[in-house]
């Protein structure tokens, strides 16, 4: 049942005690209309299983936030929450849960086909789910989970590279198409860290410094033509490719610059066919990363996105990896929510915007 539906203030006695503050939407309308996002209240969630239940301290916003609410067709007929990345605390669990107790402190990346993060509490598998950041703030860790996974299994589990031998990938090439966004900030420095050398693509002065001050060895145009950018700085073809940004796009400059037995690896999907027979002379691999992939199908190996987030908060711990926070909204509401979606919507946001209380 929802008891509210605007961000006025509520009348005392319109909602109860055991209900919660949400955001969301039931229709695709433009970000700049004030009904593109509404605050409302809505049932407190009670963990069962292996669920937490986690007060939310801060949320951020991918491209796959505005790609689902660009998405939607028609009127819902309650609202979506959506949001895919929250740092928290744990109020409650299930009486399956072994990993965390109430009163931890977490991050993570929620379940696509849950409800989000734009919420006062959520509700999300231990299994996906790791130990925060002790030396980070709220919106440091919040900007985090979703990228960090991504990357590192495009990196790690895609693309079988050794993040902990990295004397063992000295001399190998990673491309890194988009440097300068969420994921491409932390892949660039992960791959840095395993022992590559890391070509990053960026066109604008502000995302080239960016991109080198996140991990990158050398930083190519991609609004040129890739082939000559990468040909001019010495390589001929390069060991793995990372394709953040546009498939089709790049698909003929990835094919020509994979070398042989090489690993190419696209989260962005493609809105025409990709002429995977290319590939066949070079034997070549390509694969996709969807980092909700585990979580929705609640595969068997689904309790490695929390190992992968507990490596991860020790390496922001210890400082070899930096946040790619950019900017910081607050308090966590409808109004600032809609903001944040309007930055990501340009495309041209460098790293991440989170909303924090």
């Amino acid at each position: 049942m929802i008891y509210a539906n605007t961000e006025s203030p509520i009348k005392k006695g319109s909602f109860a005690m055991s209900d919660m503050r949400a955001i969301g939407f039931t229709q695709n309308l433009p970000i700049e209309n004030e009904k593109s996002f509404f605050e409302f209240f809505t049932p407190k969630p009670t963990p069962t299983g292996h669920d937490l239940l986690v007060k939310v301290q801060a949320t951020s916003v991918n491209p796959v936030d505005t790609g689902v609410r660009r998405g939607t067709k028609g009127v819902l007929t309650t609202p979506k929450v959506i949001g895919w990345d929250a740092y928290g605390i744990v109020d409650a669990v299930g009486d399956a849960v072994s990993l965390f107790q109430p009163g931890d402190r977490v991050f993570y990346a929620g379940s696509f086909k849950r409800a989000g993060t734009d919420s006062e509490y959520h509700l999300v598998d231990e299994r996906i789910v790791g130990h925060a950041p002790t030396t980070l703030n709220p919106a440091e860790i919040a900007a985090m989970p979703l990228t960090s996974l991504t990357a590192w299994e495009a990196l790690f589990e895609q693309m079988s590279i050794a993040f902990d031998h990295p004397q063992d990938n000295a001399g190998k090439t990673v491309l890194i198409i988009n440097g300068a966004g969420g994921v491409g900030s932390t892949a660039t420095q992960l791959a840095h860290l395993a022992g590559l050398t890391v070509i990053a693509t960026a066109s604008r002065p502000e995302t080239i410094a960016w991109t080198k001050a996140h991990g990158a060895d050398a930083v190519v145009n991609h609004r040129k033509n890739l082939v000559e950018e990468v040909h001019a700085l010495g390589y001929n073809t390069v060991d793995y490719i990372l394709e953040l940004s546009n498939l089709n796009q790049h698909w003929a400059e990835i094919v020509t610059l994979i070398a042989p037995s090489g690993h190419i690896v696209s989260i962005t999907g493609n809105d025409q066919p990709i002429d995977l027979r290319a590939l066949k002379q070079k034997r070549a691999t390509f694969a996709w990363e969807w980092m909700y992939t585990k979580s929705y199908f609640e595969t068997a190996d689904m309790i490695s996105q929390h190992e992968t987030l507990e490596r991860i908060r020790q390496l922001l711990d210890n400082g070899q990896l930096k946040s790619t926070l950019a900017k910081t909204l607050t308090p966590i509401n409808a109004a600032n929510l809609r903001v944040a979606h309007a930055l990501v919507e340009t495309k041209r946001m460098i790293g991440k915007v989170v909303l924090a209380n």
